[in-house]
């Protein structure tokens, strides 16, 4: 039996460093949701007790560095089982985007893998243990959307209203470690109103637009991304914020015919218009 799992990008609606831990790590204040982007994850039990791990993006490692190899291993560790797997990665979510192409694809690991398995776990428990993968693979795991703190571990389901969003990735990356080298050097004070954007973010579309932030915006101070945001806003966003640590800009609209149109008038080779789920 083999069995294909869709592993889901997601959106930092808010994103803020609130300081640093003594083992190096930074604490985090972060709104995640999930949306309808996402990489398709075959999964075909094979003899023995190895993975081989395939992908149609060359630039994705094909060894134990693969975070598709590293949940194959984990799950391995909690069933007690070395059970062989050949896992083929259908990349869709563009990398280095801040869109969690690399955490979603370990929780869809652990979801197929747990499910090929007869559901010896449940997602809680699978997301209780991904945080060993990373601090973005719990949310992976559950989805939907959640108010996320320490290191974007600790999660609180929250309630949002729905609405759709063009994603634009630029033809560049930014560098995640300067920009935390910079807030380093000179932390940033943490920004104001985090609980009261979780509370608001139920009542409308418009109240997520409107309180959008991403502390990296202005570690990177990068104009291009700002340019993208005026752009996706000129386009009829009522709100625009860099993901993740980026470089992909998301902008809110309404609905997905209304996200559909404006992708039409957005000049970037890589866009999606999605549904937030």
């Amino acid at each position: 039996m083999s069995l294909t799992v869709k592993a889901y990008a997601k959106i930092n609606l808010w994103l803020d460093i609130t300081g640093r831990r003594a083992d190096g790590y930074h604490t985090l204040n972060t709104v995640m949701r999930r949306v309808d982007l996402y990489d398709e994850i075959d999964i075909v039990p094979a003899p023995g007790a190895g993975c081989v791990i395939g992908c149609d993006d060359p630039a994705v490692p094909l060894d134990g560095r693969n975070i598709a190899y590293k949940a194959w291993k984990l799950f391995c560790e909690l069933s007690g089982r070395q059970s062989g797997a050949e896992i083929m990665i259908h990349k869709h979510i563009p990398l280095e985007a801040g869109l969690g192409g690399s955490s979603t694809d370990g929780a869809a690991v652990l979801l197929g893998l747990n499910e090929l398995a007869g559901r010896p776990f449940t997602a809680e428990k699978l997301a209780e243990e991904s945080v060993k993968l990373g601090a973005d693979v719990p949310f992976c795991v559950l989805g939907g959307t959640a108010e996320c703190t320490g290191v974007g571990e600790i999660m609180r389901p929250i309630s949002c209203a729905d609405f759709a969003a063009v994603i634009v990735k630029p033809d560049f990356s930014c560098s995640t470690a300067a920009a935390y080298a910079a807030y380093d050097k000179a932390p940033t004070p943490g920004r104001p109103g985090f609980a009261d954007y979780c509370r608001n973010i139920a009542d409308s579309a418009e109240a997520a637009a409107s309180g959008l932030y991403n502390v990296f915006e202005v570690l990177y101070g990068d104009p291009r991304i700002e340019e993208i945001r005026h752009e996706l806003i000129a386009a009829g966003a009522s709100g625009a914020c860099m993901t993740g640590s980026g470089s992909a800009v998301f902008g809110i609209f309404p609905t997905l015919a209304e996200a559909g149109n404006a992708l039409t008038k957005i000049d970037h080779e890589i866009k999606f218009a999605v549904n937030a789920l």
